[in-house]
């Protein structure tokens, strides 16, 4: 996986948008909304809205989320780059999880199905 360091917050939503939108296979029977509260520089309230073999990011206008899951921006750069598991990260009190367990670990497996 690509170093995500000096990317911006946004510009990783949009890779991710992009990037799953070209390969919706892995997600093709996921209808769910997944919401991240990002905190730290660069940091937000992002949804992530799987319906009808594509994936949206929602940056101001908000659905109700399944799964929200609450980090700060450093966490969810090594989240998606594979070098800190989320299991680890709710032990370690990194990462908050509102709503489904399962739809959170989930998602860490859909997204490691991806190259950002």
């Amino acid at each position: 996986m690509t170093d995500l360091t000096n990317k911006t917050v946004d510009q990783i939503w949009l890779d991710i948008e992009r990037v799953m939108n070209e390969n919706p296979i892995p997600f093709k029977d996921l209808n769910v909304i997944y919401q991240f509260d990002l905190t730290g520089e660069d940091g937000g309230t992002f949804q992530l809205v799987f319906s009808s073999e594509t994936v949206k990011v929602l940056r101001n206008e908000f659905k109700e989320p399944k799964c929200t899951l609450k980090m700060k921006v450093t966490d969810f750069k090594k989240f998606l780059q594979g070098t800190m598991n989320s299991a680890a990260a709710f032990m370690m009190g990194k990462l908050k999880v509102q709503g489904s367990i399962g739809l959170a670990l989930k998602l860490e497996s859909l997204l490691g199905e991806y190259e950002l």
